[in-house]
């Protein structure tokens, strides 16, 4: 699949956010939310690895049905679309991985957002201001707003 540079990589808290998880009048979903809503649909865009933590997430912490798991992940990948994992993605983790403190698959999601050319990874676990190959990794809910998410949200 062809990605516009440039586009937005949601990590799975945000995603769980926006979808609500556990979140629901949350000053987080309403932010997660907001900022999903305000990015032009051919922006953003969800690595598969993230909808795999999601799925998961869904059934074991929050305790969706699998059906409800699946519909909710089905949700999101029949608006946004997805970043495939390639196996040039997964040995780049692993060098982030030996250069910087980042899980192996929270580097897998910031390397396949690399390939593509993602100018963002919105992400709450990840430090943020993180710039590697060209993808900032940006706290949606930090203040004041980091100014490649308010340029991209302009």
């Amino acid at each position: 699949m062809k990605v516009a540079a440039g586009s937005v990589a949601l990590d799975t808290n945000i995603l769980l956010y926006a979808q609500g998880a556990g979140a629901e009048g949350d000053s987080r979903h309403q932010r997660a939310l907001a900022c999903v809503s305000s990015l032009p649909l051919s922006r953003l865009v969800l690595p598969v690895q993230v909808l795999g933590e999601f799925h998961r997430a869904l059934r074991r912490k929050f305790r969706f049905d699998a059906a409800s798991a699946l519909e909710a992940v089905n949700c999101w990948t029949s608006i946004y679309p997805t970043l495939d994992t390639t196996h040039l993605a997964f040995e780049t983790a692993l060098e982030l991985c030996t250069d910087h403190p980042f899980s192996t698959w929270d580097a897998l999601i910031l390397a396949a957002a690399a390939e593509h050319r993602c100018a963002a990874l919105l992400s709450e676990d990840m430090q943020h201001g993180f710039v590697w190959r060209g993808v900032c990794v940006v706290n949606p809910f930090a203040e004041p707003t980091h100014p490649r998410l308010a340029a991209l949200l302009d």
